[in-house]
């Protein structure tokens, strides 16, 4: 059985690490590379970095603080954020990102993601999906950091997208994300469930049983989270441990 996977994630925002609720009232969480080396050393399984604001601002990922963050972890690092082309792709992988992640740009063009995944391979295109659940009962996909509603399903968007060559996806419920009141289990299960490959949850997590839901509740292959992390409020041992003796599969030590 394969190891569930323990994932910070370090949003960033003018060079700092941030983190705020339902994407909004974003606050200081610390130096990112400082952050990155002390998960790393803490057992995390892999390292995302999103630059929250490249897309809005148009202009790329921050590859000079990828290329510091890199030389810090021996563990797989993620990095997302304005990414729009195999060349954006070429410069993060030479700075040290080993897998990119995807979603404005791949939403209005599609193509991007078998572009990429030609290029470097499935197991490198992470697709991001930020979605929200609306009054209809149904989960939609947003953009440009969650501040633009489409009308498209999350599921049928996600579908697509691995066929196109997606290799995982990092889900975040917009709902959930920094409430610390648990993870959207019904979505994440949803995907889980109907595509052939990882997916990452993302948004709500704030206790050992909310990771353990996440898994047994929703099948989910990774959890993903951020201020439980950066603010102390869980150690990445402890979780791990705790996974562990609930009969979930994680790599310890």
């Amino acid at each position: 059985m394969l190891t569930k996977r323990i994932i910070p994630c370090l949003d960033i925002k003018d060079g700092r690490t941030v983190k705020g609720t339902n994407f909004v009232d974003l606050r200081d969480a610390g130096d990112p590379v400082e952050l990155g080396r002390l998960y790393a050393e803490q057992g995390a399984d892999e390292l995302v970095f999103l630059d929250i604001t490249a897309t809005v601002e148009k202009r790329k990922t921050l590859s000079e603080l990828v290329n510091r963050i890199s030389h810090q972890i021996n563990i797989p690092f993620t990095v997302g954020g304005g990414i729009s082309s195999v060349e954006d792709v070429s410069l993060l992988l030479q700075n040290g990102a080993d897998k990119i992640s995807v979603n404005t740009a791949a939403f209005k063009r599609p193509a991007l993601i078998a572009e990429l995944a030609k290029q470097f391979g499935s197991q490198c295109v992470v697709l991001a999906i930020d979605t929200r659940l609306e009054e209809d009962g149904e989960w939609y996909v947003y953009l440009n950091g969650g501040r633009t509603k489409t009308d498209r399903r999350c599921i049928d968007w996600a579908e697509e997208a691995v066929a196109l060559g997606a290799g995982e996806i990092l889900l975040t419920s917009m709902n959930h994300d920094g409430t610390k009141q648990g993870f959207a289990l019904d979505i994440t299960g949803t995907l889980a469930n109907r595509l052939p490959v990882p997916v990452i949850a993302s948004g709500g997590g704030g206790t050992v049983e909310h990771f353990v839901d996440v898994f047994q509740k929703a099948q989910a292959d990774a959890a993903l989270a951020a201020s439980i992390f950066h603010f102390k409020e869980v150690a990445i041992p402890d979780l791990k441990n705790s996974l562990a003796a609930s009969g979930i599969p994680v790599r310890i030590g």
